[in-house]
C-alpha cells in the first residue's frame, strides 16, 4: 500500500491484517474476495469492526448504531458485476447507505476457508472433537482435499476442502451428535450410503463449508459433511455408498465468526499506529441464517 504504517486508514489496516490471516491468493478463482467496498470518507469516531455472515439490512443497521467503521463480510455482497446503484434494490441500497456513512467492507470468503486454521479446520474440529481450531490437523487427523497451495518458499498455506481420518473409527449417530451440538443445530439433514449406515464405522469425512457438492462428489471418503448439497449431487453420493450430513449453507460457516474476530484483533496488534490500537473486532449480533425450521 502505498499509505505509510502511521497513516493507515481503519479499511486499509484490515486489509493488512487480512494479509497475514487469510491471503487473498488462497481465494478461489471465481471468488469476489477482499477489499470490495472503499468509503471516500472515513466515519469520524469509529473504531469497530463488524464481522458477519452477510450483508443483510439488518446488519447494515446494527452498523449505522453502532461506531462501525469496517464490515467484515464472510460472503461478498458484491459478487456479479453491478449495473446500477440504486435506492430501489436492497443490497443496492445497504451499499449506498454504507458509502453515505463512511463504512467500508471487506470480504474474505474462500480465502478464509482455505487457510490453515480457517473455516473447514473449525469444521474438522467439531466432529474431530479437538477444542482448538487447526487441532485435528496437527494431530496429523486431517489434511487437504484438493491440492495444496504452497507460499514462494514452499510452505502450505492452506488448501480446498479437508479429509479427515479417524485413528479409531466413529458411527454416523456419535457424527450427527457431534455436529449437531458444535454447530448449535437441533436439526440437520442426513442421507445414508448403506442400510446400515447409522451403526457402520465411519473412517474419513470429506469436508467443505458452504455449498460443497460439486468439491465432494466423486471424492473416497464414507461421509460427506458440508452446508447444501444439489438433489442430484446428493443422489448420486448416496447411490454410491457415501453418508451425507447437511447442515444449511451458513451454518456451516457462523460459528467461526467468533474465532475469526479473535485472530483479526490479534493481528491488530502487530500493526504499528494508532488506528489499529483502537480498533475493536466484534462479531454481528444482527447477523442469522435467513430459515427457520418449523
Amino acid at each position: 500500500m502505498a499509505a505509510t504504517t502511521t497513516s493507515l486508514t481503519a479499511i486499509q489496516t484490515i486489509c493488512r491484517a487480512f494479509e497475514r490471516v487469510a491471503p487473498l491468493r488462497l481465494a478461489e478463482k471465481w471468488d469476489n474476495v477482499g477489499l470490495l467496498l472503499e468509503a471516500p470518507t472515513p466515519r469520524p469516531n469509529a473504531n469497530e469492526v463488524l464481522v458477519t455472515i452477510d450483508l443483510t439490512t439488518a446488519v447494515v443497521e446494527e452498523a449505522l448504531s453502532s461506531p462501525t467503521s469496517v464490515i467484515i463480510a464472510y460472503h461478498p455482497p458484491i459478487f456479479k458485476g453491478l449495473t446500477s446503484l440504486t435506492l430501489q434494490n436492497p443490497l443496492q441500497r445497504s451499499l449506498l447507505r454504507c458509502v453515505e456513512k463512511g463504512i467500508s467492507i471487506y470480504s474474505p470468503h474462500t480465502s478464509i476457508d482455505s487457510v490453515w486454521g480457517g473455516v473447514n479446520d473449525w469444521l474438522a474440529d467439531v466432529i474431530y472433537g479437538a477444542q482448538k481450531t487447526g487441532g485435528a490437523r496437527t494431530s496429523g487427523a486431517c489434511k487437504a482435499l484438493v491440492g495444496e497451495k504452497l507460499d514462494k518458499e514452499g510452505e502450505s498455506e492452506g488448501a480446498e476442502g479437508r479429509l479427515l481420518t479417524f485413528e479409531k473409527p466413529v458411527t454416523m449417530e456419535q457424527l450427527e451428535t457431534r455436529i449437531k451440538k458444535g454447530l448449535n443445530l437441533k436439526h440437520i439433514q442426513v442421507g445414508y450410503g448403506t442400510l446400515d449406515a447409522k451403526k457402520a464405522p465411519i473412517r474419513t469425512v470429506a469436508i467443505c463449508a458452504g455449498s460443497g457438492g460439486s468439491m465432494l462428489v466423486g471424492k473416497n471418503a464414507d461421509l460427506y459433511f458440508t452446508g447444501e448439497m444439489s438433489h442430484h449431487e446428493i443422489l448420486a453420493s448416496v447411490a454410491s455408498g457415501r453418508n451425507v450430513i447437511l447442515c444449511g449453507h451458513d451454518n456451516t460457516e457462523r460459528g467461526y465468526l467468533p474465532t475469526l474476530a479473535q485472530r483479526i484483533q490479534e493481528e491488530l496488534k502487530t500493526i504499528p499506529g494508532d488506528v489499529a490500537d483502537k480498533l475493536k473486532v466484534v462479531v454481528s449480533a444482527a447477523d442469522r441464517h435467513p430459515l427457520q425450521t418449523v
